[in-house]
């Protein structure tokens, strides 16, 4: 049995599936079960309530577990993170050595531990030291920048080459750094237990390619088609470029200080533990990792933004989040309602065409006259059947990407824009209803890309937030299905 810690998280999410698809059980440690419903693996795992800070909940999580993979941490102001993250790792191997467990496998942070690192990366580093306290072997592996989404370094780098043509910058973008792919990074995480030798061990890891951050953002840029000038000047301080980068990014400001602080340190592998250790893993060049990112970008699958839980609330209420994730700002409004996930699911697989978008149809069909003026195919393309949708049709600026009977339809806009985008309705059984997702995605290429998003943010905002309410709406005026699926 293995224990994932920080299966909500970035690493951890995408871990889970590796895991089973390897044929390994796996019970996940989630402070908030209900944030994993959504997952497509979640009736695959346990799933035990706890919380690596409170340590009661420890043992029921780690009874009867061989390998426990340590994927949390915190962040704040002040180091306060670090006393945190301390006292979790020291008591979860208090526990780990209790529950008899064989391995701990921790993602920590690169960096020379005699060269003065930043509070954040000392922390990582000192984290490692807490779960070897209690004496069960630890695999930690020490990574720089993650390349994939949802690392939020890389986050970083992105916001910035994306939204300023010229940037002032640091020193520190001349600071060497070995970025590694997310897809090596789990091949490690999952081979860790197989390899005897790593037990104990402290493992560097990263791609093909030592680079610069200005390499980093400057190859970025000519993958996305973007001209980007760096000029660096020596009284930017990490101190100050935090104040910068929490400004420019939607990095908080409680995270961006110790994050930028951090890049004052060189982060390259100084020994070939995983290349002995590993010999089958052949780590990606930068240039190929940026490429299976955007792979996956442009054809449309975002799913590790899929699977993101929202907060529940009272019956009817939406929830709203705006979130980035793999260089895609994502509008989610979700809401509960007394209905079956069939009846939602006709209810949004219905929309468009003759039967129109629910609310300001007006405002749709204005956006499909300046569509056709520049050049894109309009607005009243219609639908092939008013009632059922297949992959392929079109529906008046859209195009069905995907339909999942009962449960999902996901939209890819035709229409012209400085980007790509993505419209996606999900109906998900919830306390004998269902929760009603309606899920924006935007793409923005370069400055024009987000320039237009935030302009049209406000009409956006007021448009989706009332089409969910009308979609729940309509499935409550639906006319019910019998059995042979004929209208009553």
């Amino acid at each position: 049995m293995d224990l994932v810690t920080g299966a909500t998280g970035y690493v951890g999410g995408r871990l889970v599936p590796r895991l089973l698809e390897a044929g390994r059980r796996v019970r996940l440690l989630a402070r908030d079960p209900a944030r994993l419903a959504g997952r497509p693996w979640a009736d695959r795992v346990e799933i035990v309530r706890g919380d690596v800070l409170d340590p009661s909940t420890l043992p029921a999580a780690l009874s009867g577990v061989e390998v426990a993979y340590y994927l949390v941490h915190s962040m704040g102001d002040h180091g306060a993170f670090a006393t945190r993250d301390r006292d979790a790792a020291q008591a979860f191997s208090r526990a780990a050595r209790d529950a008899g467990v064989k391995r701990i496998v921790y993602l920590g942070g690169l960096g020379d531990s005699a060269a003065g690192l930043s509070d954040h990366l000392k922390s990582r580093q000192e984290t490692g030291d807490a779960l070897r306290s209690a004496g069960v072997p630890v695999t930690e592996f020490r990574a720089a920048v993650v390349v994939g989404s949802g690392s939020i370094s890389f986050e970083m780098i992105r916001w910035l080459t994306e939204r300023l043509p010229v940037m002032i910058c640091p020193r520190w973008v001349y600071q060497r750094i070995q970025p590694v792919a997310i897809s090596d990074v789990l091949s490690y995480l999952v081979a860790a237990p197989s390899v005897p030798a790593s037990a104990g061990q402290v493992v560097e890891i990263g791609g093909a390619d030592v680079l610069t951050y200005r390499d980093m953002m400057l190859r970025y840029a000519a993958r996305r088609g973007l001209r980007r000038f760096l000029v660096p000047v020596p009284m930017l301080t990490p101190r100050l470029s935090s104040h910068w980068v929490r400004w420019m990014t939607p990095v908080p400001a409680s995270i961006a200080r110790p994050l930028v602080e951090g890049l004052r340190n060189e982060v390259v592998v100084r020994d070939d533990s995983a290349r002995r250790l590993f010999p089958d893993i052949h780590p990606l060049s930068y240039a190929q990792a940026l490429d299976r990112a955007f792979e996956r970008l442009e054809r449309g699958e975002v799913e590790t933004a899929w699977s993101d839980a929202l907060a529940s609330s009272p019956l009817g209420v939406p929830t709203v989040q705006l979130s980035t994730v793999e260089g895609m700002i994502i509008e989610r409004r979700a809401i509960p309602v007394d209905l079956p996930p069939e009846r939602i699911f006709r209810a949004f697989t219905g929309i468009g065409g003759e039967r129109g978008w629910l609310y300001m149809n007006w405002a749709w069909e204005i956006r499909g006259v300046l569509d056709q003026l520049a050049g894109g195919p309009g607005f009243r393309r219609g639908r092939r059947d008013p009632d059922h949708l297949r992959p392929g049709d079109a529906l008046d600026f859209w195009r069905v990407e995907a339909v999942e009977p009962g449960r999902l339809l996901r939209l890819r806009a035709e229409m012209k824009v400085p980007g790509r985008a993505w419209l996606q309705f999900e109906a998900q059984p919830r306390d004998g209803g269902t929760l009603l997702s309606q899920t924006a995605y935007f793409a923005p290429h370069g400055l024009a890309g987000h320039l237009y998003w935030y302009a049209l943010y406000p009409i956006h905002a007021a448009i989706f937030a009332n089409l969910v309410k009308r979609v729940a709406e309509r499935g409550h005026t639906l006319p019910a299905l019998l059995e042979d699926g004929a209208v009553a």
